[in-house]
Protein backbone atom coordinates (compact mmCIF):
# COMPACT_ATOMS: atom_id res chain seq x y z
CA UNK A 1 0.00 0.00 0.00
CA UNK A 2 2.75 1.96 0.78
CA UNK A 3 4.30 1.82 -2.67
CA UNK A 4 0.79 2.96 -4.23
CA UNK A 5 0.36 5.72 -2.71
CA UNK A 6 3.51 6.54 -3.18
CA UNK A 7 3.09 6.45 -6.92
CA UNK A 8 -0.09 8.58 -6.55
CA UNK A 9 1.69 11.11 -4.92
CA UNK A 10 5.44 10.96 -6.61
CA UNK A 11 3.76 13.88 -9.22
CA UNK A 12 3.52 16.60 -6.54
CA UNK A 13 6.89 15.74 -4.26
CA UNK A 14 8.47 15.39 -8.15
CA UNK A 15 7.11 19.09 -8.86
CA UNK A 16 8.16 20.27 -5.51
CA UNK A 17 11.35 19.12 -5.15
CA UNK A 18 13.28 19.19 -8.85
CA UNK A 19 11.29 22.51 -9.28
CA UNK A 20 12.74 24.16 -5.69
CA UNK A 21 16.39 22.43 -6.69
CA UNK A 22 16.27 24.51 -10.12
CA UNK A 23 14.65 27.60 -8.58
CA UNK A 24 17.05 28.24 -5.66
CA UNK A 25 20.22 27.43 -8.01
CA UNK A 26 19.47 30.65 -9.92
CA UNK A 27 18.49 32.70 -6.48
CA UNK A 28 21.65 30.79 -4.79
CA UNK A 29 23.80 32.33 -7.37
CA UNK A 30 22.13 35.98 -6.94
CA UNK A 31 22.33 35.58 -3.17
CA UNK A 32 26.25 34.64 -3.21
CA UNK A 33 27.81 36.82 -6.25
CA UNK A 34 25.02 39.72 -5.22
CA UNK A 35 24.63 40.10 -1.60
CA UNK A 36 27.32 37.52 -0.05
CA UNK A 37 27.61 35.05 2.43
CA UNK A 38 25.10 35.82 5.00
CA UNK A 39 22.30 36.28 1.77
CA UNK A 40 23.74 33.08 0.44
CA UNK A 41 23.24 31.20 3.74
CA UNK A 42 19.76 31.96 4.25
CA UNK A 43 18.44 30.96 0.81
CA UNK A 44 20.22 27.35 1.81
CA UNK A 45 18.00 27.51 4.80
CA UNK A 46 14.85 28.17 2.88
CA UNK A 47 16.18 25.13 0.39
CA UNK A 48 16.25 22.68 2.94
CA UNK A 49 13.11 23.16 4.31
CA UNK A 50 11.37 23.24 0.54
CA UNK A 51 12.93 19.78 0.06
CA UNK A 52 11.40 18.70 3.50
CA UNK A 53 7.81 20.13 2.42
CA UNK A 54 8.57 18.50 -1.06
CA UNK A 55 8.56 15.03 1.52
CA UNK A 56 5.37 15.67 3.54
CA UNK A 57 3.92 15.99 0.04
CA UNK A 58 4.48 12.38 -0.21
CA UNK A 59 3.50 11.88 3.41
CA UNK A 60 6.95 11.50 5.09
CA UNK A 61 6.32 12.60 8.80
CA UNK A 62 9.20 14.55 10.08
CA UNK A 63 10.55 14.05 14.08
CA UNK A 64 12.65 15.16 16.03
CA UNK A 65 13.80 14.36 19.45
CA UNK A 66 16.68 17.05 21.44
CA UNK A 67 18.42 16.59 24.11
CA UNK A 68 17.83 18.89 27.21
CA UNK A 69 21.17 20.53 26.87
CA UNK A 70 20.67 23.01 24.44
CA UNK A 71 23.38 23.07 21.20
CA UNK A 72 25.59 26.49 21.74
CA UNK A 73 26.38 29.39 18.98
CA UNK A 74 29.08 30.71 20.70
CA UNK A 75 31.67 28.21 20.01
CA UNK A 76 32.23 25.53 16.86
CA UNK A 77 30.42 22.39 16.91
CA UNK A 78 31.40 18.99 15.44
CA UNK A 79 28.10 16.80 14.27
CA UNK A 80 28.93 12.77 14.14
CA UNK A 81 25.64 11.23 12.43
CA UNK A 82 24.89 8.33 11.16
CA UNK A 83 24.12 8.47 7.31
CA UNK A 84 21.15 6.77 5.58
CA UNK A 85 20.08 8.60 2.73
CA UNK A 86 20.67 11.97 0.48
CA UNK A 87 18.11 13.88 2.64
CA UNK A 88 19.90 13.51 5.81
CA UNK A 89 21.71 16.97 4.91
CA UNK A 90 18.85 18.98 4.26
CA UNK A 91 17.66 18.17 7.98
CA UNK A 92 21.22 18.50 9.21
CA UNK A 93 21.30 21.86 7.45
CA UNK A 94 17.32 23.14 8.79
CA UNK A 95 17.97 21.21 12.41
CA UNK A 96 21.18 23.45 12.94
CA UNK A 97 20.77 26.51 10.78
CA UNK A 98 21.63 28.65 13.73
CA UNK A 99 25.21 26.80 13.80
CA UNK A 100 25.72 27.72 9.94
CA UNK A 101 26.24 23.67 9.23
CA UNK A 102 28.80 22.54 7.09
CA UNK A 103 29.65 18.87 5.25
CA UNK A 104 32.91 17.05 3.86
CA UNK A 105 31.60 15.75 1.10
CA UNK A 106 32.25 13.24 -1.58
CA UNK A 107 33.95 15.25 -4.73
CA UNK A 108 30.98 14.01 -7.05
CA UNK A 109 28.33 15.75 -5.31
CA UNK A 110 30.44 18.91 -6.18
CA UNK A 111 29.09 18.95 -9.98
CA UNK A 112 26.15 18.28 -11.89
CA UNK A 113 23.46 18.61 -8.98
CA UNK A 114 21.22 22.02 -9.40
CA UNK A 115 21.60 23.56 -5.70
CA UNK A 116 23.43 21.22 -3.95
CA UNK A 117 26.63 21.24 -5.84
CA UNK A 118 26.59 24.97 -5.52
CA UNK A 119 25.86 25.25 -1.97
CA UNK A 120 28.70 22.23 -1.53
CA UNK A 121 31.57 24.24 -3.47
CA UNK A 122 30.73 27.84 -2.06
CA UNK A 123 28.84 27.09 0.89
CA UNK A 124 31.53 26.71 3.30
CA UNK A 125 31.73 22.81 3.13
CA UNK A 126 34.55 20.71 1.87
CA UNK A 127 34.91 17.94 -1.22
CA UNK A 128 36.61 15.34 -0.59
CA UNK A 129 38.37 12.67 -2.96
CA UNK A 130 38.43 9.00 -1.05
CA UNK A 131 40.78 7.89 -3.42
CA UNK A 132 43.13 10.67 -2.49
CA UNK A 133 44.17 10.53 1.63
CA UNK A 134 46.17 13.65 1.26
CA UNK A 135 43.69 15.72 -0.52
CA UNK A 136 40.92 14.52 1.97
CA UNK A 137 43.08 14.92 5.10
CA UNK A 138 43.99 18.43 4.05
CA UNK A 139 40.33 19.36 3.18
CA UNK A 140 39.15 18.27 6.42
CA UNK A 141 41.99 19.91 8.33
CA UNK A 142 40.83 23.01 6.50
CA UNK A 143 37.11 22.74 7.89
CA UNK A 144 38.05 22.45 11.41
CA UNK A 145 40.11 25.64 11.31
CA UNK A 146 37.48 27.06 9.34
CA UNK A 147 34.64 26.30 12.11
CA UNK A 148 37.07 26.86 14.82
CA UNK A 149 37.52 30.29 13.64
CA UNK A 150 33.97 31.23 12.83
CA UNK A 151 32.10 29.05 15.96
CA UNK A 152 30.21 27.11 12.85
CA UNK A 153 29.34 23.40 12.61
CA UNK A 154 31.44 20.57 10.62
CA UNK A 155 28.82 17.97 10.16
CA UNK A 156 30.70 14.29 9.53
CA UNK A 157 29.47 10.78 8.90
CA UNK A 158 31.75 8.60 9.64
CA UNK A 159 30.45 5.22 8.42
CA UNK A 160 31.88 6.72 5.38
CA UNK A 161 28.88 5.88 2.94
CA UNK A 162 25.05 5.17 3.78
CA UNK A 163 23.43 2.64 5.61
CA UNK A 164 20.85 0.87 2.53
CA UNK A 165 18.95 -0.76 5.47
CA UNK A 166 18.96 1.27 8.54
CA UNK A 167 22.01 -0.69 10.61
CA UNK A 168 24.79 1.30 11.62
CA UNK A 169 28.15 0.54 10.23
CA UNK A 170 31.07 0.67 11.99
CA UNK A 171 32.83 4.27 12.72
CA UNK A 172 35.90 5.31 10.83
CA UNK A 173 38.00 7.51 12.50
CA UNK A 174 40.40 9.59 10.84
CA UNK A 175 37.90 12.52 10.05
CA UNK A 176 37.10 12.84 13.24
CA UNK A 177 40.03 13.09 14.81
CA UNK A 178 41.75 15.45 12.13
CA UNK A 179 38.16 17.96 13.01
CA UNK A 180 39.05 17.48 16.35
CA UNK A 181 42.87 18.33 15.85
CA UNK A 182 42.11 21.31 14.34
CA UNK A 183 39.23 22.85 16.30
CA UNK A 184 40.11 22.31 19.45
CA UNK A 185 37.59 24.12 21.28
CA UNK A 186 34.86 22.48 19.38
CA UNK A 187 31.95 20.85 20.91
CA UNK A 188 30.54 17.15 19.86
CA UNK A 189 27.11 16.69 19.25
CA UNK A 190 26.13 12.83 18.21
CA UNK A 191 22.67 12.90 16.15
CA UNK A 192 20.89 9.92 15.06
CA UNK A 193 18.71 9.45 12.12
CA UNK A 194 16.26 6.39 11.48
CA UNK A 195 14.21 5.95 9.01
CA UNK A 196 15.71 7.71 6.25
CA UNK A 197 17.02 4.79 4.49
CA UNK A 198 13.10 3.98 3.85
CA UNK A 199 12.83 6.81 1.47
CA UNK A 200 15.18 5.23 -1.14
CA UNK A 201 13.97 1.35 -0.48
CA UNK A 202 12.46 1.72 -3.74
CA UNK A 203 15.01 4.30 -5.87
CA UNK A 204 12.66 6.91 -5.75
CA UNK A 205 10.19 4.63 -7.62
CA UNK A 206 8.57 5.60 -6.23
CA UNK A 207 9.27 6.93 -2.87
CA UNK A 208 6.91 5.20 -0.20
CA UNK A 209 4.37 6.75 1.54
CA UNK A 210 3.88 7.66 5.05
CA UNK A 211 8.00 7.31 6.10
CA UNK A 212 8.60 8.07 9.79
CA UNK A 213 11.71 9.94 9.29
CA UNK A 214 13.07 10.73 13.26
CA UNK A 215 15.89 12.38 14.27
CA UNK A 216 17.58 12.88 17.54
CA UNK A 217 20.02 15.36 18.41
CA UNK A 218 21.63 13.77 21.54
CA UNK A 219 23.95 14.81 24.73
CA UNK A 220 26.84 16.36 24.09
CA UNK A 221 30.42 15.19 24.88
CA UNK A 222 32.65 17.64 25.86
CA UNK A 223 36.25 17.18 24.21
CA UNK A 224 38.33 18.40 26.81
CA UNK A 225 37.63 15.12 29.09
CA UNK A 226 38.34 11.90 26.49
CA UNK A 227 40.75 11.08 23.94
CA UNK A 228 39.70 11.28 20.68
CA UNK A 229 39.28 7.72 20.16
CA UNK A 230 36.77 7.91 23.19
CA UNK A 231 35.14 10.58 21.52
CA UNK A 232 34.55 8.40 18.80
CA UNK A 233 33.28 5.57 20.44
CA UNK A 234 31.10 7.51 23.03
CA UNK A 235 29.38 9.10 19.94
CA UNK A 236 29.10 5.69 18.48
CA UNK A 237 27.44 3.72 21.54
CA UNK A 238 25.16 6.84 22.12
CA UNK A 239 23.94 6.68 18.49
CA UNK A 240 23.58 2.70 18.37
CA UNK A 241 21.46 2.89 21.79
CA UNK A 242 19.39 5.88 20.10
CA UNK A 243 18.39 3.51 16.94
CA UNK A 244 17.79 0.20 19.23
CA UNK A 245 21.02 -1.36 17.75
CA UNK A 246 23.08 -1.22 20.81
CA UNK A 247 23.49 -5.33 21.30
CA UNK A 248 24.97 -5.01 17.38
CA UNK A 249 28.60 -6.17 16.79
CA UNK A 250 30.58 -3.82 16.06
Amino acid sequence: MDKILGWLLLPFFAISFLGSLVVFEVIQRIAYFGFGYKAHKNTVDILQLCIMNSLRLGGTRFKTLRSAQKVPTDRPIIIISNHQSMFDIPSIIWLFRKNHAKFVAKKELGKGIPSISFNLKHGGSVLIDRKDREQATQAIENLGKYIEEHNRAACIFPEGTRSRDGMLKPFKTTGIKTLLQHSPSALVIPVAISGSWELLKYKLKPIPFGVKYKTQILPPIEPANYSADEIVQKAEEQIRMALGQENTEI
